[in-house]
């Protein structure tokens, strides 16, 4: 039993020791550190000097993105642009289903959890944000809003990835 206990402890401090935006209602800053390029099932971090194409999305306090349905082609680097028209605090969170599922948990355990990665943009109510994101890997993939209660309540979408 400790034994469980310590690996959970483990687990879950290395899963929560990257992170570094907490989710409160104030703006974020500007990004001072360059982008972390990682390699991602879904994609990488794009330059901006590589935008082929800006998609605008928006998020309500109705719990939904508009559009809620994107496609991309294989290796499109894409500009979102995100509006959130709503009173709360709302984000966009790129990633697998099973990966917004456990981050999703997470969040309704540690609602003042703190996290930013290039996948992600917080935008705070009545203002938009954005990211820049290359999508070099054909599939199917998922985007959420995973403040507490927010992905329950269908705050989520769908992307496709298609060949050229």
């Amino acid at each position: 039993m400790k034994l469980l206990v310590s690996t959970f402890l483990l687990s879950l401090a290395a899963s929560v020791g990257t992170l570094s935006f907490a989710h409160t209602e104030k703006a974020h800053g500007k990004k001072s550190a360059p982008v972390k390029k990682e390699q991602k099932e879904w994609g990488i971090a794009g330059d901006a000097k590589s935008v082929q194409r800006t998609v605008t999305l928006t998020m309500t306090d109705n719990m939904r993105f508009t559009p809620d349905r994107l496609t991309f082609k294989q290796g499109e680097t894409v500009r979102l642009v995100i509006q959130n028209k709503g009173k709360l605090l709302h984000e966009l969170v790129i990633g697998t289903k099973k990966e917004l599922d456990e981050h999703a948990a997470l969040m309704l355990k540690f609602p003042g959890m703190e996290h930013d990665e290039p996948y992600m943009a917080h935008v705070a109510a009545g203002k938009t944000g954005g990211l820049v994101w290359t999508f070099n890997r054909v599939g199917e993939f998922d985007f959420a809003c995973l403040i507490a209660g927010h992905y329950q309540a269908g705050m989520v979408g769908k992307i496709s990835v298609v060949a050229r």
